[in-house]
Order: structure tokens, then sequence, then C-alpha cells
């Protein structure tokens, strides 16, 4: 009897969860600020297949424009129609950062956020076939090669390019900086041992194990794929941060179809299936919605601005 109301009640629990999941009445444009290959890519994929098992009458029909580290998109987002089906893959540090350089077309107050969906940690990698086997070997091998070492990452202003100059400071080296137009093309390069590794994320990392050698991790602890990659905490250095990824819309997008976004982006990521692809991805899960917008966003910004600032970013 009681294993009977337990089922009815799990039951009644998932009905209760499909009747409160409003689906969309039409296709979702998911437009991507970086090219295919990368984590931001990964996400919207991971995303595409489960609204399509949640709502199997929607398409979410994924549009490229890539440049200038995602700062091309959002310049032009808010030229897109605000009718609550055009959404845009936005990421963090990077809307603060690159409008602090003066380099792009947009303001961090341009960059309207809806929901906040992963926490990517910083990760250092090389080439298999590096000889630098551990994080002490790559950075003896720095220090007595200043400049010479080329780490990759993705976009100039973005959570890679502040990893890179983090770990020269917080390490005594100088490396020089490779920036790609995303993670998919910078790791052509990585993969074919062309540079001497990157400055990226542990969801690289772990879904290129077999083809890079993960040596250090911004984590509090070391992560569960990577039980063997030491955190920088373990290396002596207080450093624990990465990227953010999430979606945003268009200015005109009206508070009412900001709200439907976020909670089916909510129900997305409670979803069993997309915790499976996230946690074998290397991707946290994390949920900041329109009700914590305004406060996650300006504790973002004042971060990010002091950063730019001991890190020598924004205009010079």
């Amino acid at each position: 009897m009681k294993l009977l109301i337990a089922l009815v009640c799990a039951v009644s629990a998932q009905l209760a969860s499909a009747q409160a999941l409003t689906c969309p009445d039409k296709n979702i444009l998911y437009w991507q600020a970086f090219p295919p290959g990368g984590e931001s890519d990964l996400s919207a994929r991971h995303q595409q297949v489960v609204l399509h098992k949640k709502c199997p009458n929607v398409e979410t029909v994924i549009q490229y424009k890539a440049g200038a580290g995602g700062g091309l998109m959002w310049a032009q987002m808010n030229q897109l129609p605000g009718d609550g089906y055009n959404v845009v893959g936005i990421n963090l540090p990077h809307i603060v950062l690159q409008p602090l350089e003066g380099e792009v077309q947009y303001k961090t107050a341009d960059v309207t956020p809806v929901f906040w969906f992963h926490f990517t940690p910083d990760a250092l990698v090389v080439p298999e076939a590096s000889p630098h086997k551990t994080f002490k070997d790559f950075i003896d091998a720095a220090k007595k090669n200043p400049g010479k070492m080329n780490l990759g990452g993705s976009g100039l202003n973005s959570a890679n390019h502040v990893s890179h100059e983090r770990l020269n400071a917080l390490f005594g080296v100088k490396t020089t900086y490779v920036p790609y137009k995303g993670t998919g093309d910078m790791s052509l390069a990585v993969v074919g041992n062309q540079i001497d590794g990157a400055v990226t994320y542990t969801a690289f990392a772990i879904n290129n194990k077999a083809k890079v050698r993960a040596l250090a991790v911004a984590m509090e602890k070391r992560h569960p794929l990577l039980p063997d990659v030491p955190t920088f905490r373990e290396l002596g250095v207080d450093w624990v941060d990465g990227a953010f990824r999430g979606i945003g819309v268009p200015k005109s997008t009206p508070p009412e179809q900001r709200a439907k976004l976020a909670q089916l982006w909510l129900a997305l990521n409670n979803d069993a299936e997309m915790k499976e692809l996230a946690a074998k991805s290397g991707f946290e899960l994390i949920n900041v919605g329109t009700a914590e917008m305004d406060a996650f966003m300006k504790d973002k910004v004042r971060v990010y601005t002091e950063s730019a600032k001991t890190l020598n970013l924004g205009k010079k």
C-alpha cells in the first residue's frame, strides 16, 4: 500500500510538473555568439534535445553569428524581434569585460539576461604530446622561456583571457595569449600540438580527455571526472573561477515573455536527462532566473570590473 501511495505521489508530481511547463507555441531561434564545436554550442545542443522531449511540437533552431569573441552577436541582439522566440546565448565575464575595452559595439547594459544555466570552471591544459606532464613542469618551462610559450583561448576580454592574465600574474611567468573565435577553433590547435596549451574550461578537458592533458583546475575541490588533476588552491593560490553561460533576449521582449523563457530553461535544467548530459560533459548546472537577476548581475559587474583593473584588462 505504501509503495502504491508513493508511486501515485510520484506520478502526480510528474503530471503537476508537466502541467506547470508552458511549451512555446512556435519554434525557438537560438542564436549562438561562437562557432560550432565549443562549450556554448554543446550546451545549446543539450537544451535542444531536452526541449524537444518536453515539447515535441517545438524545434530549437540553432543559428550562428560568431565574431569578436561573441561581441558581434551581442552588439546585434537588440535588432532581433522581441517576440519571446528569439533567444541569444550569452557569457560572463565576456559581456562585462568587452565593453570595458571599448572595442565592441555594445555596453553591458544593452544585454538583457533572463537565465544563467551553467558555470564552467577554468582549466589549464596541454596537448597529449606535450613534454609537460605536471603543472610544475609547465611553470618551470615558462620561466625558462619568457614570452615564448603560447596559450590558446576563446576570444579577447573573455573568461579565457582573464585566466591567462591571472596565470601569468599569480605564478610570475610570461606566456603569450592566442585568441580564437571560439573553443571549437582553438581545440584544433591544441589537439594538433600547434600551440603549447590552452587556458580553457573543465568541460574542454573532459570532452577531450584522450587528446589533451589537464594540469590544473580552478575549483574548490578536484573535479570527479578529473580526479588526478590538482586544483589551483592545492598549488598554492586562491583561484576559483570560470565562465557562466546563459540566455538573453532583445530589450523589446516583454517581461512576461522573459519570465516564460526563464521558467522554460529552469525546467530544462531540472530534467534528469539534462543533468546526466551536463555531468558527462563537465558542466555545472546553476539556476539564476529573472527574480535573482538584478542582484546577480550587480555583483558580477562589480567583481569583473575589479578583476579587469587588477589584471590590466579594459581601457589602458
